[in-house]
């Protein structure tokens, strides 16, 4: 395949969303919903910027095996109904994973500390 490229791409602040993916070690995160337990393997974090806003952690979308070895899907909402804080009831490793991947965006220009609990 021949291919060339030219210029010096730059993520703007118009880009107003940023998810960022994050493939996790088996068996290091272990999510528990209604009772089962799943094993999450990897993370997609979605990060927004609103109107120029300071970036905020909105949602990670896990992929899990569940106890019957089936991949599944889970989407925990980090933001409360209202939009303007940290949900709660949120586990501390959930947060976590959310500040590796803001470690991991920040060749991108986010900058995330975790929100005061």
């Amino acid at each position: 395949m021949e291919l060339s490229a030219t210029g010096e791409p730059v993520v703007t602040q118009e880009d107003t969303q940023v998810e960022v993916g994050l493939d996790l070690q088996a068996g290091t995160l272990v999510l528990t919903q209604e009772g089962r337990d799943f094993t999450a393997y990897h993370a997609l974090v979605n990060f927004a910027s609103p109107q120029g806003q300071p970036w905020t952690a909105q949602q990670v979308m896990f992929s899990a095996h569940g106890p019957d070895g089936a991949s599944v899907s889970l989407t925990v909402d980090l933001l409360n109904d209202v939009w303007d804080g940290p949900r709660d009831g949120i586990p501390e490793a959930i947060w976590q994973v959310v500040a590796l991947a803001a470690t991991s965006a920040g060749d991108v220009g986010i900058t995330y500390a975790p929100p005061a609990r």
